[in-house]
């Protein structure tokens, strides 16, 4: 069932998503050379709570961690480590969702550490143009194969393919509501957008071969070919003034710092 949500729900995500977004903003300044995945999410979680939330993430189906950290070849769902060690070239995808008064913010977003491959900053590049490309087809009216299209031709006009097994979906007092968002389809069909809808839009987007595998921890998702990938994510609310990003875009640099 489609969830509309009303203007003061929209407002507690809101609050959720700035939170999601601040953090994930602090944590881009942390990513550099021999700091460990374990300790970015020791971090966020600390800070998630520091704020007034909890993590959403953090037991959720069995999840271990309260951030998704997926490094390299690595496209979502990666777990920290203490004992996983970021090193220079790395590309860093963070993925963070927060609990606030009873409602839910979810965002991610790439780094890479330098020194970066000019295709690594393109990868990104072209990721991150895809999500916005998709937010701008966030209106009443439109339809969720308009904004899966809008990525697809984005991320393959660049060179690069998208992600299918894994979608973004609806967001609201339940952390993965109905509609799914996938990245790849045709304009003009799926479900008509409709105002008070929440969606969490996330290009998935890989630098060779779209196929993806599941290692052996039964979460992390890796490339078939192992050449690297990038994940940016908003939550979006549809309005009749037209979209609506929740979360303050989190800040980000496409060169983590270099130590």
């Amino acid at each position: 069932m489609i969830i509309c949500k009303s203007k003061p729900e929209l407002e507690i995500m809101q609050r959720a998503n700035q939170v999601v977004a601040q953090i994930l903003g602090e944590l881009v300044e942390r990513v550099k050379p021999g700091v460990t995945t374990g300790e970015l999410d020791e971090y966020a979680e600390a800070r998630v709570r520091e704020l007034g939330g909890e993590p959403a993430f953090k037991g959720y189906r069995g999840f271990p961690a309260s951030l998704c950290t997926s490094l390299n070849e690595e496209v979502v769902h990666g777990i920290p480590s203490r004992s996983r060690h970021i090193a220079p070239g790395d590309v860093v995808s963070m993925d963070l969702g927060v609990k606030l008064e009873g409602f839910f913010g979810d965002s991610a977003t790439t780094v890479a550490v330098p020194p970066v491959d000019e295709r690594v900053e393109r990868l990104l590049r072209a990721t991150e143009g895809s999500l916005q490309k998709a937010i701008e087809q966030c209106r009443v009216g439109k339809r969720v194969g308009d904004i899966s299209h809008a990525v697809q031709a984005h991320v393959e006009a660049a060179g690069f393919s998208v992600v299918r097994e894994f979608v973004g979906h609806g967001i609201g007092a339940v952390l993965h509501e109905d509609l799914q968002i996938p990245n790849f389809g045709r304009p003009g069909v799926g479900q008509r957008l409709r105002a008070g809808m929440v969606l969490a839009i996330e290009p998935m987007v890989n630098m060779g071969s779209h196929e993806v595998e599941v290692l052996e921890d039964g979460w992390t998702a890796v490339t078939k070919d192992r050449r690297p990938s990038a994940h940016f994510e908003h939550s979006v609310a549809i309005t009749e003034e037209g979209p609506w990003v929740l979360g303050a875009p989190p800040r980000r640099m496409r060169k983590a710092a270099s130590g």
